[in-house]
């Protein structure tokens, strides 16, 4: 119960403690036993397995649990403390190196692995890290002086690479569970092959007399044909076993050299355990990755023939004489037809509208090769047509006749089709009423260029819509009318909707015109560009602008009327208080006017007013109003008078020139008038202004008429001061 408990990174740890320390001992032992050096080094290797698996923040955990492993082989055996953690700091700096290495090229080793790299890349990093450890080894056992130096770091080198190799490999396999893949029936294959394996090489090294170690090459070879990289790493373990441990009991083939030493069957038995390795190891891994390859290739071939057949796609392999060696069962779906029926060439079943663009299509690919997609009209089964959208690629034959083949993969695009069509016979009527319409329509893009516009633009400049299309604002409109648009637009592009007026020429004469920006936003509301909806105003602003003259001009005299006067002597008034100027308003009353009527008629007394209208725009300046107001009353405003003298003179030749005689055919007509004028400085309304002149007026008409009365308000010395002709 307590085991279970135990995290399963404990497990693994324990287990790196007990097989390094059990390596370690299993190879100090046999070479002490027999007075040899080490004739295989298999500690180091058996960490790689877990080191190229392990996360990186695993790896040291694993390294102290093989460092602690060896260092407890080395005490038990009764080295010295502080030589064995000197040896087995070294041990774990090669064991580093090593995994470090496959690490770096191999980040992940999967199934995808190709193990004729992944094994380049140890037997390098093995054999590097062995030559860079091997001298500090030597160094730390004090061996420098020795006379068989050379013969003692070979060996070293050897002892550790060979064992790097052999170890490593079965580590790696072991904790990938490459074993676990082994089929179930082919278990008692490979116990069988190992037997023969074991017994052959038993055998042959107990054999003293006869150098038959060659023999055991070909029940190796077997076990890597029948059971790939398993059956090598199993199978060179056993060979390593056995030739370890006959050599330290000093029997077998090796005794047969004359004058033979420990050292030399350590020297030979590691170089055959090489060897053999060596021989077992590029057969294993060339046939490893060529079962890697075809399992890659039956699994791609299971997927295309899956996809191929259960997709809704027509998908089809084309020889040059336009068999089909392949055609997909969604011909049933797609066209109702059977593959059978399919496995002919079948151009009838093309529309003849499309059968000569499909064959040159058919040409060209054969012709130029690569690529070439072609929509086109297939009959189905049941008489109708159905749009195909057909994508083809020319191939090298997979039968390898040195012919090409045309991949064919088709699909139903018939509602597509027909949404486009439906589209473009949308656009084309919506072009047609944008075109018609009798304002200008476009869009402009962010950089402010024309995407779109319709063609009454024809009517309201000298370019047409494929003259402006990609071109910008500022080169269409010019620099002047741009600086006014430029400001709009702005807005526009911030997300506003903007309504504006504005002028520019056409033909030499300005027109009138009313734009509306709309900002352009997609699905996501981002703004791609600006809606513009220009409509020309001209004939409207002229009609406003006679309007408004209608609204303020009398119709008989063409002086202002009673409205546009009321509005302008305000803002006199305000404007004259402000500067403290005087203002002057005179109202001017034609004598007897109903006696001109009576007496010549209203033609007449029309034809006088007129007169009188006449000369009273002739007397007044610019910026002075003057209106007529009633009947006979006129009225004139001035907010220009410097002093009361120029007033007070400006009224008197004012009443001076409104006496007159006008001559309508034979008829002649005196005209006298009245006049009452009120000048004021300080602020006064302007109804109490008019009630001033009116008061003036009133005055002159009690005079017996024909004459004219001044009021003063704030002007002079007196409140009220009365002037008379």
């Amino acid at each position: 119960m307590f085991a279970r408990r135990l995290p399963q990174n404990l497990w693994s740890l324990l287990a790196a403690v007990l097989v390094t320390g059990g390596l370690a001992v299993y190879a100090l032992g046999l070479a002490r036993a027999n007075q040899s050096p080490v004739a295989l080094w298999l500690s180091n290797g058996a960490l790689i397995g877990w080191l190229v698996r392990k996360p990186l923040s695993q790896t040291w955990s694993f390294l102290l649990a093989g460092f602690i492993g060896t260092l407890a082989a080395k005490l038990y055996l009764g080295d010295p403390a502080m030589t064995s953690v000197a040896i087995c700091l070294c041990n774990a700096a090669e064991t580093l190196m090593v995994g470090a290495y496959i690490r770096h090229r191999f980040p992940q080793i999967t199934e995808r692995t190709r193990f004729l790299d992944l094994a380049r890349v140890g037997v390098i990093g093995a054999l590097v890290a062995a030559a860079v450890c091997a001298p500090v080894t030597v160094t730390i056992l004090h061996l420098w002086s020795s006379p068989d130096l050379g013969i003692r770091i070979n060996t070293l080198i050897r002892a550790h690479f060979v064992g790097m190799v052999i170890a490593g490999s079965t580590s790696l396999v072991m904790v990938t569970r490459q074993w676990s893949r082994v089929e179930k029936g082919k278990i008692l294959i490979l116990i069988r092959d190992l037997l023969l394996l074991t017994a052959i090489t038993v055998g042959v090294f107990l054999e003293s007399h006869i150098p038959m170690a060659f023999m055991i090459y070909p029940p190796l070879l077997l076990l890597v044909f029948r059971h790939r990289f398993v059956g090598m790493v199993i199978g060179m373990a056993i060979i390593a076993l056995v030739i370890t441990i006959v050599t330290t009991l000093n029997i077998g083939p090796f005794n047969l050299v004359a004058g033979v030493t420990p050292a030399l069957r350590v020297v030979m038995a590691q170089v055959f355990i090489g060897v053999s390795c060596f021989v077992a190891l590029p057969v294993a891994l060339a046939l490893s990755e060529q079962d890697r390859l075809q399992h890659r290739m039956r699994e791609s071939e299971l997927r295309y023939r899956l996809l191929a057949e259960h997709t809704g796609d027509l998908v089809m392999r084309i020889r040059f004489n336009g068999d089909r060696m392949y055609v997909s069962p969604s011909i049933k779906d797609l066209l109702g037809w059977e593959v059978e029926d399919f496995l002919k060439p079948r151009p009838d079943l093309i529309h003849p509208e499309d059968r000569e663009r499909v064959a040159a299509d058919v040409a060209r690919l054969r012709s130029e090769g690569g690529t070439i997609t072609s929509t086109y009209r297939l009959q189905h089964k049941n008489g109708q047509y159905v749009w195909i959208e057909a994508f083809a690629r020319l191939v090298q034959s997979p039968d390898n006749d040195s012919t090409m083949d045309i991949i064919y993969t088709g699909r139903d695009v018939s509602r597509r089709v027909r949404v486009e069509q439906a589209l473009l016979e949308s656009q084309v009527q919506l072009r047609t009423i944008t075109d018609n319409i009798p304002a200008v329509i476009a869009r402009v893009d962010m950089s402010q260029r024309y995407t779109y516009i319709n063609r009454f633009v024809e009517q309201v400049s000298d370019d047409t819509p494929a003259q402006i299309i990609g071109k910008t604002v500022r080169e269409v409109r010019g620099e002047a009318l741009y600086e006014r648009l430029k400001g709009p637009l702005a807005r526009a592009y911030a997300g506003e909707s903007v309504m504006f007026e504005y002028e520019a020429p056409h033909q030499g004469k300005f027109l009138h015109f009313q734009a509306h920006y709309v900002p352009d936003r997609d699905a996501d509301g981002a703004i791609r560009g600006v809606y513009v909806l220009t409509t020309e105003i001209t004939h409207i602003k002229n009609v406003e602008r006679e309007l408004l003259r209608l609204a303020h001009q009398d119709s008989l005299t063409g002086l202002a009327n009673r409205r546009f006067f009321s509005e302008r002597v305000s803002a006199t008034l305000k404007q004259a208080q402000r500067r403290k100027t005087p203002v002057l308003l005179a109202l001017a009353d034609i004598d007897n006017f109903k006696s001109i009527n009576d007496t010549y008629g209203h033609a007449i007394g029309d034809a006088v007013l007129s007169e009188v209208g006449r000369c009273l725009q002739r007397l007044v300046r610019e910026g002075e109003v003057v209106a007529r107001i009633g009947g006979d009353e006129f009225v004139v405003l001035c907010d220009d008078m410097d002093n009361l003298q120029q007033a007070r003179a400006f009224i008197h030749s004012l009443w001076e020139r409104l006496h007159m005689t006008v001559q309508v055919g034979d008829t002649s007509v005196n005209v006298k008038m009245s006049i009452g004028a009120a000048i004021c400085k300080d602020e006064i309304s302007a109804d109490a202004m008019m009630k001033l002149a009116d008061d003036a007026m009133y005055m002159a008409k009690e005079a017996g008429r024909d004459t004219y009365r001044v009021l003063l308000r704030g002007v002079g010395d007196s409140e009220e001061a009365k002037v008379t002709a």
